[in-house]
């Protein structure tokens, strides 16, 4: 894919994630940390929209225009000037993962689900809609100091009528993505850096694979060495899974059966969530979350244009 330029859009920000790009070009997205919903302008202005409780992570837009957001329910955080801003196990004033619903002319937030149909969400952490107004989301699960929680994919209506359990177990879930034609779902996970593809039968449906075959019902797509670890994804017009990859600090772009790898480097080591926009949606937004930017880049290929949004 050659060298990529990243420019930054936005500062300041207190661990940044969930980027959504609005049709004015604005960015809206989520300051973990700062536990807010914060409006990015392309002449670099912030303005926070909203401020919740707890810890949003992913944000979609959903069919009603409104904000979709999945909140882990806090994190505690470490920061030094070496390293930056990092969360840092369940928060002591950890209050229960949940989804919730931002409507953004008024402001009115909603919660929509604190539980699926087997068991309390621990951290919600992304989301994708479909094209039949449902969406998808990971629960990555807290940690504490000696255990942690399994993690869960989940489906779930826009207007909090009905959710299910659609994957169970999987290690630490983060992103997650739908391919072009809407047939596969793909789930990244963080601590074993796999990603992993599950075929949909119908909405909120997966065929699973038996064990052995794969410990989760998914299809091994692709999976990195090393001390790395995948965060958020977005899918591009080709197919082609763009993962954000922490640690290492990276865009690893995978081709759909895994046997292409790239990995375009980012300035920071915590690039989190990568997301598409521009009229020709060749413009990659990052969020740097360890150095609290929001950056752009001009991106090889065009990204998939996501359901409800510009």
């Amino acid at each position: 894919m050659g060298e990529v330029l990243f420019k930054t859009m936005a500062e300041g920000l207190r661990f940044p994630e969930g980027p959504v790009v609005m049709k004015d070009g604005s960015v809206i997205l989520v300051e973990v940390a700062r536990r807010a919903v914060t409006r990015c302008h392309p002449d670099g202005r912030t303005e926070v929209v909203a401020q919740l409780d707890g810890g949003p992570n992913g944000a979609a837009v959903g069919p009603d225009g409104a904000l979709y957001i999945c909140n882990n329910g806090g994190f505690n955080w470490h920061e030094t000037d070496e390293t930056g801003l990092r969360p840092h196990g369940q928060a002591t004033d950890y209050s229960g993962g949940r989804i919730e619903r931002l409507d953004l002319k008024t402001g009115e937030l909603k919660v929509l689900y604190t539980a699926s149909d087997k068991a309390p969400l621990k951290g919600p952490n992304d989301l994708v809609f479909d094209a039949h107004g449902g969406f998808y989301f990971t629960d990555h699960g807290k940690i504490r100091p000696r255990d942690m929680d399994r993690g869960t994919v989940c489906y779930a209506k826009a207007d909090g009528s009905f959710i299910r359990e659609v994957v169970y177990p999987i290690m630490s879930p983060n992103g997650v993505g739908l391919s072009p034609d809407g047939a596969t779902l793909y789930v990244a996970e963080t601590f074993t850096c796999r990603l992993w593809a599950f075929t949909i039968a119908s909405p909120g449906q997966l065929e699973l694979l038996p064990w052995p075959q794969s410990p989760n019902g998914g299809r091994f797509v692709a999976g990195l060495g090393g001390y790395q670890g995948f965060d958020s994804l977005a899918v591009d017009a080709a197919g082609n899974i763009c993962v954000a990859t922490i640690y290492s600090g990276a865009i690893t772009v995978v081709s759909p059966d895994g046997s292409k790898i790239e990995a375009i480097k980012t300035p920071d080591p915590f690039a989190t969530n990568i997301c598409f926009g521009g009229s020709d949606m060749r413009t990659a937004y990052v969020t740097m979350s360890s150095t609290g930017k929001l950056m752009t880049a001009d991106w090889p290929t065009a990204g998939l244009r996501l359901e409800h949004e510009a």
